[in-house]
């Protein structure tokens, strides 16, 4: 059976709807620090009201364990969505309550309002399906059609994206579309040559897709924290680095098969070092074989890819046609060590082809470093639900809208 569209939905002129979208922004202080997870809700929202309906967008905001959570309101959220869709959006400070019922209610036809963090009860994520199924049932109603267009959550069997989906006519929202479109085409036959760029601090949060792509891809590029298992697995001294100590025979087996398969993984050759965490650590570029050559010997903290690798990276790169890229190759937050994140990102917007950001930190780093969406073939509001498609998972909130 084929993902059930919008247009599934028939007529929605007068009709409540539900959107269930990934509005989990990170705050500062109650201020938005990147919005574009916002932007990205916006297009379906647009489409729905313009087709008549009252749209009812429900979302969740950080982890506030069940219970409300003054830091976890999504009242700034819809602020902000009031702006970018260029028309007030009524917030409910809470989720199925009295308030919730009372702004929905007054809703006209093309007006939307937002209810309060669905994390605020713990129904939302509970591992138990008859309580997260009354609370979907609790959800429903405030609407006469559902669609879902958090991709970032349709990796999650919780009421607002599984069970929520079978208590009402459903679909996918435009966003989910487009992101299965996307990753279709890393997963499907991709353009060659296919280069997927790895980071990120763990060797095990990518055990799944490395596992998945080696068959597909011609290249594999290896940066952030988790290049110094590959290094230690390698038989090289990493001082204080990152590692995943129990995962060196799973990293020595992925660059055996690498080289069984032809696919050329690329290890850094050199990196930063730094004499602790922080902006202000003093930091050298050294041999990615002599990290313990530095001054700090044995304590030196391996901090981000080093410029000859982000060179070569970028090469290979530009030289690609089909590009995904997840997790960053150092810690970009800290100027001193963002150097090879942003010539990757660089590089990724140069591709002639299809370059993918795979959501998550890479998203959040290249907006940090000054690039804008558009420079991009695709940003990914995935994350985990990305790496999970590519790995060939189920994923439960696509299942209940059709998709096979």
């Amino acid at each position: 059976m084929a993902l059930r569209t919008i247009e599934s939905l028939g007529d929605l002129r007068g009709k409540r709807v539900i959107v269930r979208c990934d509005l989990n922004v990170p705050l500062d202080d109650g201020t938005i620090t990147d919005d574009g997870r916002i932007r990205a809700s916006v297009g379906t929202i647009q489409e729905l009201t313009g087709a008549g309906a009252k749209v009812v967008a429900i979302s969740h905001l950080g982890r506030p364990d069940g219970a409300p959570d003054a830091r976890y309101t999504l009242a700034p959220v819809a602020a902000r969505l009031g702006e970018l869709l260029g028309t007030p959006v009524a917030f409910a400070s809470d989720t199925v309550g009295p308030e919730a019922h009372a702004v929905v209610d007054v809703l006209e036809d093309g007006q939307v309002a937002l209810l309060e963090n669905l994390r605020f009860h713990a129904q939302e994520t509970s591992k138990d399906a008859v309580e997260r199924t009354a609370f979907a049932a609790s959800l429903a109603e405030f609407g006469d059609a559902f669609v879902s267009d958090g991709f970032g959550v349709v990796h999650r069997k919780q009421a607002s994206v599984y069970e929520l989906a079978q208590a009402l006519p459903s679909a996918a929202g435009r966003l989910v579309e487009t992101e299965l479109a996307v990753l279709a085409k890393l997963t499907r036959d991709p353009a060659k040559p296919y280069t997927v760029v790895l980071g990120g601090s763990k060797v095990s949060d990518k055990l799944g897709v490395i596992d998945a792509l080696l068959p597909k891809v011609d290249r594999l590029l290896i940066g952030g924290g988790m290049l110094f298992t590959f290094l230690a697995a390698l038989g090289h001294k990493i001082g204080k680095s990152l590692l995943d100590a129990d995962q060196l025979d799973t990293v020595t087996r992925y660059m055996a098969e690498a080289a069984e398969r032809g696919v050329d993984l690329v290890i850094p050759t050199d990196v930063v070092v730094a004499s602790k965490f922080g902006s202000d650590a003093e930091h050298v570029v050294v041999p990615a074989d002599a990290i313990e050559s530095s001054s700090f010997g044995a304590d030196g903290l391996g901090l981000d890819i080093g410029p000859e690798t982000a060179a070569h990276f970028a090469e290979l790169i530009e030289s690609s046609t089909t590009v995904f890229w997840n997790g960053p190759m150092g810690v970009f937050e800290l100027e001193p060590f963002a150097a090879g994140t942003k010539a990757v990102a660089e590089a990724l917007t140069k591709v002639h082809g299809l370059g993918v950001v795979g959501g998550g930190d890479s998203a959040a780093a290249v907006r940090l470093l000054g690039f804008s969406d558009d420079q991009f073939g695709h940003i990914s509001t995935g994350g985990g639900a990305s790496l999970e498609f590519l790995e060939g998972k189920e994923l439960p909130g696509l299942e209940a809208l059709g998709w096979q």
